[in-house]
């Protein structure tokens, strides 16, 4: 409901060649939707591809974890009003897991399921985007353009300013898919990453863990929410579950491990979200 709520409003202003979000008059949407639900139609591709990338993601945790026989939740799913309409998806291990083999095959299959989804969106999404001059610094908040979807704009876009590209409701939730895999990738404690440096590193876990949240810090000048998720992870994200199977990992996985490598770099924003300023939207 909440995602499919926010994929009515981002269609209803793309139609209408306005910035994704106004802050003053998209919490308008919910009474709306409450009047006409019929409305709500137009917001199931936004809500059907961002529901179904992360479906994708917890689904790949799940079907590892059938496969070495870790007991496991199916997906819950966490609904908000927020400007991606949801909270984003999880499961829950319910057994232990034997060895480090296993716990990155787990670890590992929800990001590579997510962005096999993720792809297909973004292509669909970039092919019903359209141009409109200056449409990316009208609203009053911008967002970060992932690598990967900078080279996408460039290859359906050619030559055009990506501040120009007014993004599809199913480009952006490829948007929010490709922000949601970084986010679990990074090396930090119960996250995907946090799993997969601990099978590759073992102990070695905490000190890529403290790294990585010293990073954030010059970050949250960029983005400032950067500084509370360091402070959060300085608490709870320098450790990981003991995992006592230490078999190698194999040629294979490490492969593997190198493509989540790159998937991360080419997924992650510095500054997903941006506040633009009064004098920056009257000179639009």
């Amino acid at each position: 409901m909440t995602a499919t709520a926010l994929g009515s409003r981002l269609q209803t202003n793309f139609d209408q060649n306005l910035p994704a979000f106004d802050l003053d008059r998209d919490w308008a949407v919910f009474y709306d939707i409450w009047r006409t639900p019929r409305l709500l139609i137009q917001g199931l591709p936004y809500s059907i591809s961002l529901l179904g990338i992360l479906l994708a993601h917890e689904f790949g945790h799940y079907f590892a974890c059938t496969w070495h026989g870790v007991r496991a939740s199916l997906p819950y799913f966490l609904p908000a009003p927020t400007f991606i309409g949801t909270f984003g998806a999880f499961i829950r291990f319910r057994s232990a897991i034997a060895g480090r083999r296993e716990l990155f095959d787990i670890g590992i299959a929800g990001p590579l399921a997510g962005f096999v989804f993720v792809l297909p969106a973004l292509g669909i999404g970039l092919a019903l985007s359209r141009v409109v001059p200056g449409i990316g610094n009208m609203g009053e908040i911008s967002f970060g353009t992932p690598l990967l979807m900078r080279w996408a704009e460039a290859y359906v876009f050619p030559g055009v300013d990506p501040v120009d590209i007014s993004l599809h409701p199913v480009a952006r939730a490829a948007w929010v898919g490709l922000l949601a895999t970084a986010l679990n990738l990074l090396p930090v404690g119960q996250l995907d990453g946090g799993h997969l440096i601990y099978a590759v590193a073992g102990e070695w876990h905490s000190k890529v863990a403290l790294a990585a949240i010293l990073l954030m810090v010059p970050l949250g000048f960029l983005y400032w929410p950067w500084w509370f998720w360091a402070v959060v992870l300085f608490f709870v994200g320098r450790k990981h579950f003991h995992v006592f199977g230490r078999s190698g990992l194999g040629k294979g996985r490490l492969a593997l491990f190198a493509l989540t490598a790159v998937i991360f770099a080419i997924s992650f924003i510095a500054a997903p979200v941006q506040y633009n300023s009064p004098q920056s939207i009257l000179g639009q």
